[in-house]
């Protein structure tokens, strides 16, 4: 069965477009069904960033839910790692993220937990997506066992304690000049308080949202306005994170940007010196830099490739007993602590080594020197071209010019009309024209 609806991160698409209140009740009728397992009262928590279309889709898919016969806690704006724990903490049968994480906010989406936190597998999508179909039929509830629905004030409380625990007792962070960029998305209110209450100085920009704002000019797809923060407050570190908070960027003193490479680096290196690796080595994309993986190679640390996308490292993770993984993108699982990824809490793991070796960000966190990196993306109008196998010799030819001290990856986007070429190695000019080599092969098939 083809997946009309699921994509590699829940269901995302444009408000009132591909997401319609239509959708989103079918969405919580066909999920609460399958989720409805066993005698007990079923509940399901639902979170959302600060998009305006939330409002509407949090109440269609409170209504399905509420049909089939499971209660709804509404949580309100929250991260999705946080949807995520409280999932497993408050004992629900299934939680619900409302959020199209760094996408502008015409579009929303609908990400899903199951009770153990973790995002649901492709089976159990796949049930979801045949019950979503209008042929399929909805056993709705009787009129006495129609769910009920409330409000819960206060749970960001439980999420801001969880992630201060995931520090040694005896750090915090007074003395620190913090700017922390929440992208006016969901980690608006959580985010600033956590750090001021581990004793920072707390500088907080894309912490209004209103509704239209969310990862407009800010976060981590976005980090010029926090850059030049950091620089203007002389501040220690500038933090990023994307409208869910499931990601995050980091800011050195100087205004440089830090990415998820670099960040993984950090964290593993220093669980690998605090034993507290599962395995000597961590889990990465195949769209992470060759230097990274160099560079855990000279510490006796493998690096793992997945595909792009945060559940295929997190898949990984599970099957193979790792503890750290992530994207250059920014999403950091720490498995040890969140069944997702979480921007909060990576960034406090990062913050964790800052304190403990007394240096400057700039310093803790350029860990290895990137290999020149470039990446292109061809429209392709419809057509196919990685199928065509004139253009797949073509390639073939193009990555042995690299040889084995580059790589070349041609992959589909998950959620635009496009294929990523990205190419890299130790010589730039070589990259840059392998590059453009293979964008003018495929743009002419397509």
């Amino acid at each position: 069965m083809s997946r009309k609806f699921f994509g590699t991160d829940g269901i995302r698409g444009r408000a009132n477009g591909k997401i319609t209140p239509e959708l989103a009740l079918r969405v919580g009728q066909a999920a609460g069904m399958v989720f409805h397992r066993g005698d007990h009262r079923h509940r399901v928590v639902i979170g959302k960033d600060t998009r305006l279309s939330g409002y509407m889709i949090e109440n269609a898919l409170t209504a399905g839910f509420l049909s089939v016969g499971m209660d709804v806690l509404l949580l309100g704006p929250m991260p999705t790692p946080a949807i995520a724990m409280l999932s497993r903490s408050m004992r629900a049968d299934l939680g619900v993220m409302i959020s199209a994480s760094h996408n502008p906010y015409e579009d929303n989406g609908i990400k899903l937990f199951g009770p153990d936190g973790y995002k649901l597998s492709d089976e159990i999508e796949k049930e979801i997506e045949r019950l979503i179909d209008p042929s399929a039929a909805i056993r709705l509830s009787g009129s006495r066992d129609i769910g009920r629905a409330r409000r819960l004030e206060g749970v960001h409380a439980r999420y801001i304690e969880f992630a201060k625990r995931t520090l040694p007792r005896a750090l915090d962070l007074d003395g620190m000049r913090i700017v922390v960029d929440c992208a006016n998305g969901a980690g608006y209110r959580v985010a600033p308080e956590a750090l001021w209450e581990l004793g920072a100085e707390v500088i907080a920009i894309g912490a209004e949202p209103d509704g239209f704002n969310i990862n407009r000019d800010v976060g981590s797809t976005a980090p010029n306005a926090l850059q030049q923060k950091v620089r203007e407050m002389r501040a220690d570190i500038g933090i990023a994170l994307d409208g869910d908070a499931d990601r995050v960027m980091i800011i050195d003193e100087k205004g440089h940007v830090v990415d998820g490479d670099q960040l993984m680096a950090v964290i593993a290196e220093s669980w690998h010196q605090d034993g507290r690796l599962s395995k000597p080595g961590i889990v990465a994309t195949i769209m992470s830099n060759l230097g990274l993986e160099r560079h855990l190679g000279s510490l006796g640390l493998a690096l793992d490739r997945t595909a792009v996308g945060d559940r295929y490292v997190l898949e990984h993770m599970r099957e193979h007993g790792f503890n750290v993984g992530g994207e250059q993108s920014g999403h950091i699982i720490l498995s040890d602590y969140s069944t997702t990824g979480d921007g909060l809490i990576a960034a406090l793991q990062v913050l964790a080594v800052v304190r403990r070796e007394g240096r400057p960000v700039s310093e803790i966190c350029h860990r290895f020197e990137p290999l020149p990196q470039i990446l292109k993306n061809v429209q392709t109008r419809g057509g196919q071209p990685l199928k065509d196998q004139a253009v797949n010799r073509a390639i073939d030819q193009l990555r042995a010019q690299l040889g084995a001290a580059g790589r070349l990856v041609i992959r589909p986007s998950g959620t635009e009309p496009v294929i990523r070429v990205m190419a890299e190695g130790d010589d730039r000019d070589l990259v840059e024209r392998v590059v453009d080599d293979v964008v003018e092969v495929i743009s002419k098939a397509a």
